[in-house]
């Protein structure tokens, strides 16, 4: 793979992650910087990583306590744009290649540390291929304000009734706005204004748009993620927003989710989602907050597979 600008011994992997059906799946560049000698990589190196390894994101893996039953991994997330506080994928991708390292077929867990969170994540390989599951640590949820609405839905190509009228906003680690459509063809005819979207994120202070069908009654949809305030114009998968509307759905009953993403990028990729724990889940924001106030949403487990590039 390129590197030009970059260190030569920087230890890049390149992790297929959250595949669909043995397909596809977000490049994610990991750099495992356990046991690396050399300088310091500076934030200036790790936001050129993803675009000289034809990725979107990179993760930066610090591993303590290598030999630990559960060892407890420092991870930092990075787009050519600066530093994310969390990457859903980033975290699969990490802990499928960390899983690949440990015994083969045994199951790997760590306690992952990253800018904002303490979560637990664990996961399995063998050989180059793996599944990893995580708590994105808790998720706020809220009623759009009408600004919002305003800024967002036209950059995103859609007129008035285009959009259903259960839009949220979520976050975890960063808030994002989710819109419901109609379908998955309307999902899949959408086509955003990438510079207005990115000047309302920005103004806003929103790190993107999940836009995502209704969910089957066994909680089956898909959804597409534009942030082009991070750089990224579609994300492949986005599985942090996931377990946003994960947390959002769960007030209407689905508790499984198995989101198609990727699909209008050429690249299949799947992400589930699990609730665990519906204590905070409720009966809905709207019940109880107006826009702008946020409430906890249930916890949640998200996973997806992964394929290590040899």
């Amino acid at each position: 793979m390129p590197s030009e600008g970059l260190s030569p011994d920087l230890p890049v992997t390149l992790v297929h992650a959250c595949r669909r059906d043995g397909a596809g799946g977000s490049p994610t560049a990991v750099v495992l910087e356990t046991g690396r000698r050399g300088e310091p990589i500076d934030d200036e190196a790790r936001r050129r990583v993803p675009g000289a390894w034809g990725a979107s994101h990179a993760v930066y893996v610090r591993v303590h306590d290598e030999d630990a039953p559960e060892p407890t991994v420092d991870l930092r997330f990075f787009t050519a744009e600066g530093e994310l506080p969390a990457c859903g994928h980033g975290t699969v991708a990490a802990l499928v290649l960390l899983a690949s390292r440990a015994t083969p077929g045994e199951p790997y867990r760590a306690t992952l540390r990253t800018a904002r969170h303490v979560l637990s994540g664990r996961a399995r390989a063998e050989g180059d291929q793996g599944s990893g599951l995580f708590d994105p640590g808790p998720v706020d949820l809220r009623a759009p304000t009408p600004a919002e609405l305003a800024l967002v839905l036209p950059a995103l190509g859609l007129a008035p009734g285009e959009a259903g009228p259960d839009v949220q906003v979520a976050g975890v680690g960063r808030e994002r706005i989710l819109v419901p459509v109609a379908s998955r063809a309307a999902l899949a005819a959408l086509a955003p204004d990438p510079a207005r979207l990115r000047a309302a994120c920005d103004r806003l202070g929103l790190l993107g748009a999940y836009v995502h069908s209704p969910p089957s009654p066994s909680g089956s949809l898909a959804a597409r993620m534009f942030a082009p305030s991070i750089g990224v114009p579609e994300d492949i998968a986005n599985a942090n927003s996931t377990a946003c509307l994960a947390a959002h759905l769960a007030t209407r009953g689905h508790t499984d989710l198995a989101v198609d993403m990727g699909d209008a990028l050429g690249s299949p990729a799947r992400i589930t989602a699990t609730v665990v724990d519906r204590r905070d889940a409720g009966a809905g924001v709207g019940a109880g907050a107006g826009a702008g106030v946020s409430r906890p949403g249930p916890r949640i487990l998200i996973g997806g597979t992964a394929l290590i590039e040899g």
